[in-house]
């Protein structure tokens, strides 16, 4: 829930510093299903269905990040998306690691205020945990849904969508469409070539 209120807070900033939010109606994004699928999957197992068989809802956690990442791989020249990639990344090795669970710091999630799920969580304290420091570690105290606690990962995600934010809501479609495709030759340097 945390990094939907931070994908929120992203776009309402783009207005506040200058930026056109229209303009994102022309980031062309391929794959767009593939992260829709993915947050479906998170919706599902976390809010709309938490409960019943722990090895599924783990088996469906994993596969959210790899429809996740089958899209920024479909999408990796757009602008800031590398350190999008990058966060997405790093929750995905933490989550593998410890079997379709994200490990959480349990002192952290003290300091945020929140009690152990009865239920599925996509993220929770594990018994043996591993590559814990890419785990939710941080806390983020506060009412809810903004008491939580995140991830070096999530803090990536966050500053990769603000920036491709910020870069497609400025750029012009000429600028975006330039930036994805390589440079054609220029005639005139063929040509010189040609009678050198």
């Amino acid at each position: 829930m945390i990094l939907i209120v931070a994908a929120l807070a992203c776009v309402a900033s783009v207005p506040l510093t200058g930026g056109r939010l229209a303009r994102l109606l022309d980031l062309r994004l391929r794959w767009g299903w593939a992260a829709l699928s993915a947050l479906a999957l998170q919706l599902i197992i976390t809010t709309l269905a938490p409960t019943g068989s722990t090895g599924l809802h783990e088996l469906l956690h994993v596969a959210s990040y790899a429809l996740a990442g089958a899209c920024i791989l479909a999408n990796r020249r757009i602008t800031g998306l590398p350190i999008l990639a990058l966060g997405a990344a790093l929750n995905s090795l933490a989550i593998i690691a410890n079997a379709g669970i994200m490990p959480a710091s349990a002192r952290a999630m003290r300091l945020a205020g929140l009690a152990p799920a009865d239920h599925f969580a996509n993220s929770a304290p594990v018994a043996h945990p591993h590559l814990l420091a890419l785990g939710d570690v941080i806390p983020l105290p506060g009412p809810w849904p903004l008491g939580n606690v995140i991830s070096i990962g999530d803090l990536l995600i966050t500053a990769g969508l603000l920036s491709i934010l910020h870069h497609a809501s400025r750029a012009t479609p000429s600028m975006r469409l330039s930036d994805a495709l390589p440079n054609p030759p220029r005639p005139e340097v063929n040509a010189a070539a040609q009678d050198g």
